[in-house]
């Protein structure tokens, strides 16, 4: 499996989902926080099915 998310996208999914999760558990947001799982997760794989289906890739040839 390739990896199709630079390291910037990957920092940005992380941060993103990990503030989703913390602040949906806290009760900030409800229960539609827990869809940061969804960046969480394809930024910790580093790779994402959408960009996969449009051949889009942020990654440097470098990084993968």
């Amino acid at each position: 499996m390739d990896i199709n998310i630079g390291l910037v996208d990957r920092s940005l999914r992380i941060g993103v989902g990990v503030l989703l999760l913390v602040m949906a558990t806290a009760g900030n947001i409800g229960a539609w926080g827990f869809l940061g799982l969804i960046p969480l997760v394809t930024g910790l794989a580093a790779r994402c099915p959408i960009y996969s289906l449009f051949d889009v890739q942020t990654c440097k040839r470098d990084e993968a």
